[in-house]
């Protein structure tokens, strides 16, 4: 296992990180997945055994449930807790009510109190915002986020699924107020779904803002169970089909990636998340799982080393279109280029 410094700082993450989107299962989480806490403990285990020290999870994730679950399995496991890199988010809905969603200043304040009792911890490694508010100026975000590393509650600020201008006009709010910045982005990235390439990947590298990256196997797309005529039974895109992707080029994916996993005796899985590794711009892949033996499977492609051959293989079958202002951009910059 491999550790990059997240972002900007001098915090070291291992490249893998654990996620609990498959912990409890409440609500519409249920079509993600159902684990019992001793399941739970079982794969916090094997993931601490194999070198990982980064596990995200989120407030809504099973309506807390998830929280709660995660911060027994430390418990359970006698596991040190400084040793752990505890992420969690804040802005879906946690309630009925008409502020218990987004990210005002009341709601940040309140739930940054309650993931704390969930995971029954003394502060947040990672206090991520979950998506964009339209309603909250950013000022009032920030600010808010800013007074809960000044008191102790969370060391770091990271965000996730916001656009480049958020990102960046958020980085100019705490620039200008001295507010503790972002200094990481969680994402959707796969190699069947390279979106983030045109204008965020860009910004995270000039701003030197960490990325851990979501759904790396696109819901399960690129677990190796699916091709053009195989749609496994009761697999989690069967009853929910998300996130969206072109599903025709991830198969022309799969072919090439099916290939070099023959070749190399490994799965399809691991040449996808071993992809992900070889991005620079990536600084830690999140990995979710039903059971220990998908578990195991994603752990082993921290091994799997492409060569430069193969790269160009699976740049070129999963590569963007061109899109404006990219390709101009690209054309009057060659007599500049070092």
């Amino acid at each position: 296992m491999k550790y990059n410094l997240l972002g900007n700082t001098g915090l070291k993450v291992s490249e893998l990180c654990l996620g609990t989107m498959t912990f409890g299962g409440k609500g519409m989480w249920t079509a993600i997945g159902m684990l019992p806490q001793d399941e739970v403990d079982a794969l916090v285990k094997k993931s601490v055994d194999a070198g990982i020290n980064f596990i995200d999870t989120a407030n809504v994730y099973s309506e807390g449930l998830s929280e709660k679950m995660t911060g027994a399995a430390i418990r359970n496991l006698g596991l040190h807790r400084d040793e752990l890199v505890i992420a969690t988010k804040v802005r879906g809905k946690m309630g009925a009510g008409v502020n218990e969603s987004g990210l005002s200043r009341k709601h940040i304040l309140q739930q940054v109190d309650e993931s704390l009792q969930r995971l029954q911890l003394d502060y947040i490694d990672l206090y991520q915002i979950h998506g964009y508010d339209p309603l909250t100026p950013l000022e009032e975000t920030l600010a808010a986020l800013d007074s809960v590393v000044s008191s102790g509650k969370v060391r770091y600020i990271g965000c996730s699924n916001l656009a480049a201008w958020h990102i960046m006009k958020a980085l100019g709010i705490s620039e200008q107020k001295q507010f503790a910045k972002f200094i990481s982005l969680q994402a959707y990235y796969t190699i069947a779904g390279r979106d983030l390439e045109r204008e965020i990947v860009p910004l995270l590298q000039d701003q030197k803002v960490g990325l851990m990256v979501w759904s790396p196997l696109a819901g399960g797309l690129l677990s190796g169970k699916y091709g053009r005529h195989e749609t496994p039974e009761n697999a989690r895109r069967a009853n929910f089909d998300f996130p969206p992707v072109n599903k025709e080029k991830a198969y022309d994916i799969i072919d090439v990636m099916q290939i070099i996993a023959t070749q190399k005796g490994v799965s399809v899985a691991q040449i996808a998340l071993a992809w992900l590794l070889h991005q620079s711009v990536v600084t830690s892949v999140i990995i979710g799982a039903k059971n220990t033996t998908q578990l195991d499977d994603n752990l082993k492609a921290t091994e799997v080393q492409l060569t430069a051959d193969e790269l160009a293989q699976l740049d070129e079958i999963s590569k963007l279109a061109p899109e404006y202002p990219a390709w101009m951009i690209e054309r009057q910059s060659t007599d500049r280029k070092v």
